[in-house]
Parts: C-alpha cells; structure tokens; sequence
C-alpha cells in the first residue's frame, strides 16, 4: 500500500518543492570551472535556511552536507569538499532535499562543467528524457512497472546502462518512504492513485550498469569509471497528469 497525501500534504510538499528548485536555479547560474563542491554546498545550505526549511540530507544517517555533490563517475553520494574543484569537461550530479514544516521536497541534477564530450552530452539528454518519460506514467491507474519500464526503454535506446542498486522512491514526511522504484521493469503491480508522491530518479551510465561504493562508505562510483547522470523530480501522481512539485 502506498500512502496518499492529504491537500494540505501537497501544498506544504509545493512548498519544499519550490525551495530544492531555487537551488537547482542558482547551481545553474553559478556551477564553473574553479568551484569548489564545498562551495556549491555553502550556496545550497543558505538558500535552504533563508526560505525557512531545513537540508534533509544534512545529518541524514550521518552524511555531512546540504548536497550530495557527485563528479563524472560518480553516480550518487558525493561528499562536498574544499578539495573537489570542478575543471572544465566534468559533470556534476547536486541532489538536494528541502524539509519545510516537515514536508519533504527531493530533486537531482547534472550540470555540464563548461565544454563536454559529446557522448556525456548525449548521456545527459537521454537521462533527463527518461525521467520525464517516467513522471508521464504517474497516472492514476497505472502500475509501477509502468513508471520503470518507461524509463528503462529510453534508457536501452540510448544503449546506456542503468544503476540496479539505487532507484527512486515515495517521499513525504521522511526522505525515503515506500514503495521502491527501480528504473527498469521487475513486474511490480503496485497500482499508483491520485496522491501517491514518488521521487522519480533515473540514473544512467555511459558504460556497464555496475557501480560500487569507495571507502567513505558513500560516494558510489561506476565500476569501469565512465561518467554517469542523475535527474530527479518529486512526482504526485494525477487522474489524468502528473503535478512535478520540485519546480518553480
């Protein structure tokens, strides 16, 4: 059984949305080569407090930042860091989680560095294509599988693999909440209503579909270390279309 949400539930989760857009904005405008993750973060965790919420990944299970800041091969978890300085080619993956009045909003990323390789490029479009692709299932009436076999099928068509361990999820009054949505078909039956609200969230990879996590027990890393994209939007499902709450 997935929880759906109340009006009031929606209208506080629109809120913590909006917050995690705002971030997204200002990464775009500011993300260059020379910029430190630690900086991206210092922006992230001032946005987040001056709209009056609070950084849900901050503190979460220990991690020590605003964002998850991950560079090229690395998929998700990237710890920010003085030491991480962006170079031109590089792409960055900002997850970002904003709790207002205890309503969660959960969004994700990746911003080319400058000048990319074309085949990074074509990885990032197809990414962002398969998360929109998935949020268009979110209709009352359709299954899970529906939402990961759409994102599966842009994934095969753009011939990249797809993370198996890590996937997308309900969210609401906590970070990660049920049900688990993988990005590629497993059968689930799972029945979405109106209310239900997942964080849709495909991650591709320019090689093999196999990662693993370095040892500060994290940063999840690609195992051939060919670069790898994130895209994630908070999802409520609808009768007839889907409400994207982590936007303007």
């Amino acid at each position: 059984m997935v929880a759906k949400k109340s009006r009031e539930e929606i209208k506080l989760m629109k809120i913590a949305g909006s917050i995690v857009a705002k971030v997204h904005a200002e990464m775009k405008n500011v993300i260059k080569p020379g910029m430190s993750t630690l900086d991206l973060d210092k922006i992230a965790y001032e946005i987040i407090k001056d709209n009056k919420a609070t950084p849900t990944f901050l503190g979460y299970h220990g991690f020590p930042a605003s964002i998850c800041a991950s560079i090229n091969e690395e998929v998700v978890h990237g710890i920010p860091s003085e030491k991480r300085i962006l170079k031109e080619g590089d792409v960055i993956s900002i997850d970002v989680g904003a709790t207002y009045r205890g309503l969660v909003g959960d969004g994700a990323w990746t911003y080319p560095v400058g000048e990319i390789d074309s085949k990074v490029q074509k990885l990032l479009e197809y990414t962002e294509r398969a998360l929109y692709a998935g949020i268009s299932k979110m209709i009352e009436g359709n299954v899970l599988d529906d939402v990961s076999g759409a994102i599966e099928d842009v994934a095969n068509e753009g011939k990249f693999g797809i993370v198996r361990q890590y996937g997308g999820h309900g969210v609401g009054h906590n970070m990660h909440e049920e049900p688990f949505l993988y990005n590629y078909r497993v059968g689930s039956k799972t029945k979405i209503k109106a209310g239900n609200v997942i964080a849709i969230e495909p991650m591709l990879n320019l090689g093999v579909d196999d990662v693993m996590v370095l040892g500060d027990e994290w940063t999840v890393i690609t195992k051939d270390k060919l670069p790898s994209a994130h895209f994630e939007h908070t999802v409520m499902a609808g009768e007839s279309e889907p409400l994207i709450l982590t936007k303007l």
